[in-house]
């Protein structure tokens, strides 16, 4: 005897099909959400991490420019000191200039020539006085220039031609004015073992 299946065989089939697609679907949906959320998760940890390194090294630069802004402030201070220092110094020294002027300007003041006045002015020091020659002023020039551990940069302000004395000793003679200034003891010490080492570079040379 001949069975026939009546039933739509086909149709079942395909619905399995689509329930198996349907539920495939449904589960790598599930499981991309899955490593989706994994993945965002990682990321999101690496981020709070990073975000949390940011955070320390901006808190730790914020120090440095408060410890560097308080080294700038130290280093004023230390070089205002200095400088108070300095000024103190300068006005002990400065209390015995009178003393080294007066040495220095009967040490340098060559032959035939003769001061009527100086005057002081801070660190400049202005001459005024009578020489027999232009060579006797340009020898005072060189002595206050290159000679004295004290004086410096000596500048001929004036020199022109005078007479002194009366009648019989009436001579002709050159009236000069000359700025020049004063050197400080420090820079004076310095002058002076400059001086004292120069010529023993000189003799050690070949």
């Amino acid at each position: 005897m001949v069975r026939i299946n009546l039933l739509p065989h086909r149709e079942a089939r395909r619905k399995e099909r689509k329930t198996a697609f349907v539920a495939m679907l449904i589960a790598a949906v599930f499981v991309g959400g899955l490593m989706v959320l994994a993945v965002g998760g990682v990321i999101a940890t690496r981020i709070a991490s990073q975000n949390e390194r940011n955070a320390f090294i901006q808190a730790e630069n914020a120090k440095l420019d408060i410890q560097i802004k308080e080294i700038a402030t130290l280093k004023q201070e230390i070089e205002a000191l200095k400088a108070r220092q300095q000024a103190v110094e300068d006005l002990q020294s400065d209390r015995n200039q009178p003393v080294y002027l007066m040495d220095e300007l009967v040490r340098q003041v060559p032959e035939g020539t003769y001061l009527r006045s100086f005057k002081q002015a801070g660190q400049k020091v202005m001459l005024n006085g009578y020489a027999q020659s232009n060579e006797r002023v340009s020898e005072l020039l060189r002595n206050l220039g290159n000679v004295s551990p004290w004086l410096e940069r000596p500048d001929l302000v004036e020199i022109r031609a005078a007479t002194t004395g009366q009648a019989k000793d009436l001579r002709k003679v050159f009236e000069f004015t000359v700025n020049v200034g004063i050197k400080r003891s420090r820079e004076a010490d310095a002058a002076a073992a400059a001086a004292a080492v120069a010529p023993i570079a000189a003799a050690k040379r070949p």
